[in-house]
């Protein structure tokens, strides 16, 4: 690789955050917490957001890893066991 490949090279830093659902109000809608982007359950296209992984325990949903579209942070989305047993 040639110097001048490594200088149009970007490197991006990839930001992770953590969003507890049991905090937030509402229908589980929230803001991305780097860029402000609204992610929402309801939207099922991914042109905001796209599910990387979602951990299941014991039969119920128990985390699920998004990454944001618009500034590409991963966010780590804890609380369904506890909405679970709300329910």
């Amino acid at each position: 690789m040639c110097s001048r490949d490594l200088g149009e090279r970007r490197l991006q830093t990839v930001r992770f955050f953590t969003v507890d659902l049991t905090k937030i109000r509402g229908r589980g809608e929230f803001g991305c917490p780097k860029c402000g982007a609204k992610i929402s359950p309801d939207d099922k296209t991914e042109k905001t957001y796209a599910i990387l992984d979602a951990l299941v325990k014991e039969n119920q949903l128990d985390s699920v890893m998004l990454r944001c579209n618009r500034c590409e942070s991963h966010i780590h989305l804890v609380g369904f066991r506890v909405l679970n047993m709300t329910r």
